[in-house]
C-alpha cells in the first residue's frame, strides 16, 4: 500500500490510499463507480448533446456524476463503461495499453479468407492504416454474414469503413466485450455495476 507492505488490522484513508494486490490497482475510493451498460441504437455516448438526442448517461443513475469510457456511434449497439474513475477510463481507451474490444458485425455478403486476412494484415482509411487484431466469420445467413472484429483501438467508424473497403457494408454492430468484460444477460438500456474483481481484472488486463 502506498509502496509498502500492508499488515493485518491496518488502517488507510480510501481518498488518498493507493492500494494494490499482486501488483494490480484495486481501487477503494468510496465516491468511484463503475456501470457497464448496453448502449441501445440510437443513443448517443456522450455526456450531453447539443442537438437533445438521448445520451448513455440518461441511462444510468445521475449521482454521483459519470462519463462514458470511449464511444460507440449512434447506429451501433453494446457494451459501454461508464464511470467517475480518470486512471481506469486512460487505460480502456489508450491503445497502448492493450485492452482490446470485441465486435459482432452483421455484414452484407460471405468475406471470403482472402478479406478477413486483410482485416488483420491492415486496410488504409482516409486516416491512416487500421487493422483489426482478429477476425473470423461467425455464421452466415442466406446472402449476410456475421464476422467477429477484435479491436485495439476505437477511430470514429473504424469497423464500418474497414468492411465497406472489402465490399460488406455493415447493417448491424454490436459491442460484445471490453477485454476481460462481457455480459450476454444485459438488454439493450439496461446496467449493472461492475463487481470489485472486474475492476481489477481491467486494471491487470492494461499492460
Amino acid at each position: 500500500m502506498d509502496g509498502a507492505p500492508a499488515h493485518l488490522g491496518q488502517k488507510i484513508d480510501p481518498a488518498t490510499a493507493r492500494v494494490e494486490v499482486d501488483g494490480i490497482r484495486l481501487p477503494v475510493r468510496p465516491d468511484l463507480v463503475y456501470y457497464l451498460l448496453y448502449k441501445p441504437v440510437g443513443v448517443i455516448s456522450t455526456a450531453d448533446d447539443p442537438q437533445g438526442r438521448p445520451t448513455v448517461i440518461d441511462l444510468v443513475p445521475p449521482r454521483p456524476r459519470v462519463y462514458p469510457v470511449g464511444r460507440l456511434d449512434a447506429d451501433s449497439e453494446g457494451l459501454l463503461l461508464l464511470t467517475n474513475d480518470g486512471e481506469l477510463t486512460n487505460l480502456v481507451t489508450h491503445p497502448r495499453h492493450g485492452i482490446s474490444k470485441t465486435y459482432l458485425a452483421r455484414v452484407k455478403g460471405v468475406p471470403g479468407r482472402g478479406g478477413l486476412r486483410r482485416l488483420r494484415e491492415g486496410i488504409e482509411l482516409d486516416d491512416g492504416p487500421a487493422r483489426a487484431l482478429q477476425a473470423r466469420l461467425v455464421a452466415v445467413h442466406g446472402d449476410e454474414a456475421l464476422v467477429e472484429i477484435v479491436m485495439g483501438e476505437g477511430r470514429k467508424r473504424e469497423i464500418r469503413r474497414m468492411l465497406d473497403l472489402l465490399g460488406h457494408p455493415v447493417t448491424s454492430l454490436v459491442r460484445t466485450a471490453i477485454g476481460p468484460l462481457s455480459d450476454r444477460d444485459l438488454q439493450p438500456g439496461t446496467w449493472r455495476r461492475l463487481t470489485v474483481d472486474e475492476v481489477r481484472s481491467l486494471y491487470g488486463t492494461a499492460a
